[in-house]
């Protein structure tokens, strides 16, 4: 039996989220061969996530993953699933790109291929708080996925914080799981909205999976409580309580209105942080988009700045599900016609244009009504965690750019060592270049938020198998 490492692929896709397994479906559709890389356990992404035999209770649109799955099952002689692999590299070559993945047997897979899609997606913005780094404070996806993934709530008492309409699925999932909400503390306000008519007219479905969310909260009385946040978690080991207070639209706390809450858990989410680090070590242009983070810059067909690196999903911009699934099959027939040389259905292409733009305009006023002001510093305090991999302090950044002259993510990380740990920036990152800008008075650069997203190596791997796979010198069948 051939294996992956002994075949040339048309495509290889790395993630099976929403975006991969789109472009997947189309691309064997249209006769590309293709690898499909992920490193979880089953296809679906965060949005998808899901147990073996799961009915979808609980998950939003699960037709169209049943729909993708079945289409690549359809075309699954063209098709290598490998989950459980993490790409920690993906190097250019004359003939193609080399993607170099660990897997479970700790051996270094090197995937050959023409093209290469990548969808990545994204993970939790956070903003740190007082009291963030104790046991019991989750990023809000993480709460998900453990719910999702395992059927587990992560506490019984639960506090929803933060920014965005993914807060509402977060909180109405937890409640119908059975868990104790005490209130969702949207830091902004959806009434913004109101200004964008024709981007909700276009985009009914999305208004109708909110009034779904929000129907769950009031039918079991849970407070949703906008311009509101948890700004500190308090507890001895873990957490027993936080303080909530008022923001006014800067994200300062409205003073005289901190209360405390009772709860033993946290699940706090700012949006999301598109994962870039592949198409930044293949040189991609990258880009802020209107919600602050860095996203990689694609054309119509989803092609990035390079030659032959497609970007299909949350990675060019945060805009749903639904969206990363257009884009996912718009980038899969453009690359396997590529490939192939035969003319691509421009009408179908168009079609799919069409509906991006439409999902993109609601992407669009979402990041304008749910923005992350710089107020936020406010609630720090000198010893307020930044880096919590590095447990480097408010003070130490502030230490670095006010009197050691660091005044960018570099300089940064070389004086404080944010960024430095395990997580290698993914965590702080966003944080540390919003404060260390707060402190220059100015807005966070792309070479800021590119420095943070910049590394050799995606994932985390062990020295042996950095060894085994580093000899960039020698493929897989031995040529040179």
């Amino acid at each position: 039996m051939t294996s992956a490492a002994e075949i040339f692929y048309d495509i290889a896709i790395i993630g099976a989220g929403p975006a991969g397994l789109a472009a997947a479906a189309e691309a064997t559709k249209n006769g590309a061969r293709v690898a499909l890389l992920d490193n979880g356990v089953r296809s679906g992404g965060q949005y998808w996530r899901n147990r073996e035999k799961d009915s979808g209770t609980g998950h939003h649109d699960w037709s169209t993953y049943q729909r993708l799955s079945a289409d690549l099952e359809t075309h699954s002689e063209l098709i290598d699933y490998l989950p459980q692999h993490s790409v920690w590299h993906v190097e250019r070559r004359d003939s193609g790109f080399t993607s170099h993945a660990t897997s479970t047997s700790n051996a270094d897979s090197r995937i050959r291929s023409r093209q290469v899609i990548v969808a990545t997606g994204a993970y939790d913005r956070q903003l740190p708080f007082p009291g963030w780094t104790l046991p019991g404070v989750f990023t809000a996806g993480a709460v998900q996925a453990l719910l999702k993934g395992h059927g587990v709530l992560a506490g019984k008492r639960i506090a929803v914080s933060g920014t965005g309409p993914f807060l509402l699925a977060v909180a109405a999932g937890l409640v119908e799981a059975g868990a104790d909400v005490i209130g969702v503390f949207e830091a902004g306000s959806p009434l913004g909205f109101a200004k964008y008519p024709m981007a909700l007219a276009r985009n009914l479905t999305k208004m109708n999976e909110g009034r779904e969310y929000a129907a769950v909260l009031l039918q079991n009385r849970i407070g949703y409580h906008t311009r509101t946040a948890v700004v500190a978690a308090h507890g001895d080991g873990e957490v027993a309580g936080v303080t909530i207070a008022k923001l006014d639209r800067n994200f300062g706390i409205v003073a005289g209105s901190e209360s405390y809450l009772d709860c033993d858990t946290v699940a706090v989410g700012y949006g999301f942080t598109p994962q870039l680090e592949l198409p930044v070590q293949l040189g991609c242009d990258t880009k802020r988009d209107i919600d602050g983070s860095l996203i990689a810059v694609v054309d119509k067909n989803q092609m990035s700045t390079i030659d032959g690196v497609y970007i299909a999903g949350e990675a060019c911009g945060v805009s749903g599900a639904a969206a990363s699934v257009v884009e996912g099959r718009i980038s899969g027939t453009h690359a396997a016609h590529r490939s192939s040389g035969s003319p691509a259905d421009t009408s179908e292409i168009d079609r799919l244009r069409r509906q991006r733009s439409v999902l993109r305009s609601f992407a669009v006023a979402m990041h304008n009504v749910f923005p992350v002001p710089r107020g936020w510093t406010e609630w720090l305090n000198e010893d307020t965690v930044i880096c919590r991999c590095e447990e480097v302090t408010t003070a130490a950044v502030k230490t670095a750019v006010n009197e050691l002259g660091a005044n960018d993510a570099r300089a940064i990380k070389l004086y404080a060592r944010p960024g430095m740990g395990l997580c290698q920036g993914r965590v702080c990152g966003y944080a540390t270049s919003c404060l260390v800008a707060e402190c220059g008075k100015r807005e966070p650069t792309v070479e800021d938020l590119r420095g943070i997203a910049s590394r050799p190596i995606a994932q985390p791997i062990s020295l042996g198998q950095l060894a085994a796979g580093i000899d960039s010198n020698r493929c897989f069948d031995g040529t040179e």
